[in-house]
């Protein structure tokens, strides 16, 4: 048997921070060229595998290859069966479950896509999967998917949508001393946040998953000098949004919400600057069911967003399930242990075998 945790280290050891993915593409793709039984295929930095048995229906198993900047010292840490290392949750524990059952699983009952792709961790423009529905469809056909991102070994059911708005508020330079003559756009900024602050999360249960809408400000910026009342302020804000609305409503729940402390007569804007909308669950395809089925544990949802919402939007049925505590992703603390990527292989062979 594969020892996964070993695997794991090697990807590790192999630096992929977003942007300069080549090194571990270029050790996927040989890798998987060594398996007579699939078909491989290189399209940038992106590499793809597929079974041809010709059977009544296909999984596609992804995985990114990117990580954020390094916290530390490179490579790996191993203390007894638990990893250590960037990336190991975010997410090379999952890829090397993928890449192991790429090159094990020589004949299954479900034919398979496995898909290794750059760019998840930045600007949806560089996102390998992103190019693939743009420029090449074809490559991702599939009836249902599962993205390896680190769920803790539990399905999460589609993810939530999310949107960037910048409000801006207007007003009208003084100086500090005689701040009569002006109007204050920082201070106009308080009706806002108490809006902010007052907000309660809409919960929405769809296929048994509860979903969290949340709204926050991220970000503020305004003032000329210290002498000087400022005359904007801008004030970013997000809205992690369930997947039944889509963006437009979304944009008209944040208007909603915001709307009375905007004037727009003065000058003030609301302006949304980056909105991609969510995925439903899905659950109701017979291979996530299945995948559901072979974890023994009930979904739960996806708060966050993932590139699940790219592979619904493109009309495939998806899910995420990983190993790893996806709340370790990103931090100086990231591992992954050895039993918990064993349990994420065996689910998903479990399917691929159509066993579950």
């Amino acid at each position: 048997m594969t020892d996964l945790l070993a695997l794991t280290a090697q990807l590790v050891d192999i630096p992929s921070v977003s942007h300069q993915e080549t090194a571990l593409a270029d050790h996927v793709e040989a890798r998987l060229r060594t398996a007579p039984h699939l078909t491989v295929d290189r399209h940038g930095d992106t590499v793809v595998a597929r079974t041809t048995g010709g059977r009544p229906r296909r999984l596609l198993l992804a995985g990114h290859l990117d990580t954020v900047p390094p916290f530390g010292p490179d490579g790996h840490r191993l203390e007894g069966d638990t990893l250590s290392g960037l990336g190991a949750v975010d997410m090379k524990g999952g890829l090397a479950v993928l890449l192991d059952l790429a090159l094990s699983v020589v004949e299954p009952a479900v034919d398979a896509t496995y898909l290794f792709y750059p760019g998840e961790e930045v600007e949806r423009r560089y996102n390998g999967l992103h190019a693939l529905v743009a420029h090449s469809p074809e490559v991702l056909a599939a009836d249902a998917a599962v993205l390896a991102e680190p769920t803790g070994g539990l399905v999460e059911a589609g993810c939530q949508g999310t949107m960037k708005v910048e409000i801006s508020l207007a007003g009208r330079r003084a100086h500090t001393a005689r701040p009569w003559a002006g109007v204050n756009a920082v201070h106009r900024l308080a009706p806002v946040l108490r809006a902010l602050e007052s907000y309660t999360s809409r919960h929405v249960v769809l296929d048994g998953c509860e979903y969290k809408e949340q709204f926050q400000a991220v970000a503020v910026r305004g003032g000329v000098a210290g002498n000087v009342v400022p005359d904007e302020a801008v004030l970013t804000v997000n809205l992690r949004f369930a997947p039944d609305r889509d963006v437009d409503a979304a944009e008209a729940e944040v208007r909603r919400l915001v709307g009375d402390a905007l004037d727009a007569d003065a000058g003030d804007r609301l302006t949304v600057v980056d909105a991609v909308a969510g995925a439903r669950p899905g659950l109701d395809h017979p291979l996530l069911s299945a995948l559901v089925g072979a974890t023994g544990q009930p979904p739960r949802a996806k708060l966050g967003w993932t590139d699940v919402a790219t592979l619904s939007a493109a009309g495939i049925p998806a899910a995420n399930f990983g190993p790893g505590d996806p709340l370790l992703a990103h931090t100086p603390d990231e591992h992954v242990g050895a039993t918990e990527l064993a349990a994420v292989r065996h689910a998903l062979s479990l399917v691929l075998a159509g066993d579950s």
